[in-house]
């Protein structure tokens, strides 16, 4: 099982030319470098070409490299799009994606720029309109000329667009998140959550990483690097967990056990499919401890 840790993944604004060097030593699982929201109009142009040969010369180890692009209705996309390709980032973040038409859109520019195989398409779900069509969306993922690889929840977009509040717990949109979420899954995708706007409650922020993480999410979006540690302790299976998981292994592979579906482990009945859940716990873990 090959799994790539998505727990932190820092939004760096593409225009600022220190952010993106500290991006290098940050120990986020991914760094998007933004080209939308975090810059100017005036200063798209020097940004673009900025990120491009930042990720050209790479130096950003593990991390994944996404540059996120803007809206496909603005008049830098497309320029976005071809300079992105050119650099070979790990994906390439779109904004206000609201159907599977503009992820296949993005697809076939993406064959006829010749992009490399490697890079994928991060889709933002940020609008009422792709929450209404999430299960499409995602299923758009089944194509792989889309190369839709991940969802990336835009909170702070959903609550201007609806005018729900942003408030602890998320009730307003909680059910938008485990909608997306459900779609994700049904489809193979990873799904992020969206950015902790109050940097100096750190208790909350710490309490929203749980509550993510408890729904399903592999991760959450950032916007500052002092939110990078607590949000991969969140999104990190215990030791604890990692003992158990390996245990449940180890009981399903015992040779009078290889072909029962139900096992008894420390005095409780343990399912096969708990021994799928241990081995993506184990490979989680692996994955976080080889990437240092």
């Amino acid at each position: 099982m090959t799994i790539r840790p998505r727990r932190s993944v820092l939004y760096m604004p593409g225009s600022n030319a220190r952010a993106l060097e500290k991006a290098k030593t940050l120990p986020a699982d991914g760094v998007i470098l933004d080209l939308e929201d975090a810059v100017a109009p005036d200063a798209k142009e020097a940004a673009r070409r900025q990120v491009a040969e930042a990720v050209k010369a790479g130096g950003f180890g593990a991390r994944e490299t996404i540059i996120r692009i803007n809206g496909l209705d603005t008049p830098w996309a497309a320029e976005d799009l071809a300079a992105a390709v050119a650099a070979a980032p790990d994906a390439v973040l779109v904004p206000k994606v609201a159907s599977a038409e503009q992820l296949e859109m993005i697809g076939r520019r993406l064959l006829d720029l010749k992009a490399e195989r490697r890079t994928r398409v991060w889709a933002m779900i940020e609008t009422p309109i792709a929450i209404l069509d999430i299960r499409e969306i995602a299923a758009a993922a089944r194509d792989s000329e889309t190369r839709l690889a991940c969802f990336v929840m835009g909170t702070n977009d959903l609550a201007k667009e609806t005018r729900a509040r942003i408030v602890p717990g998320r009730a307003p949109m909680r059910s938008w998140l485990t909608t997306c979420l459900a779609a994700a899954r049904a489809h193979g995708i990873d799904i992020l959550d969206g950015v902790y706007n109050n940097l100096a409650d750190a208790e909350g922020f710490a309490r929203e990483c749980a509550e993510a993480a408890e729904l399903g999410f592999d991760g959450k979006t950032l916007i500052h690097p002092n939110q990078i540690g607590p949000c991969n302790a969140a999104f990190s299976p215990s030791p604890e967990d990692v003992a158990q998981a390996r245990r449940i292994i180890a009981a399903f592979e015992l040779p009078e056990n290889r072909d029962k579906g139900v096992v008894q482990l420390d005095g409780r009945m343990v399912e096969r499919m708990h021994a799928e859940m241990a081995r993506r716990t184990v490979a989680i873990a692996d994955a976080i401890a080889a990437a240092g």
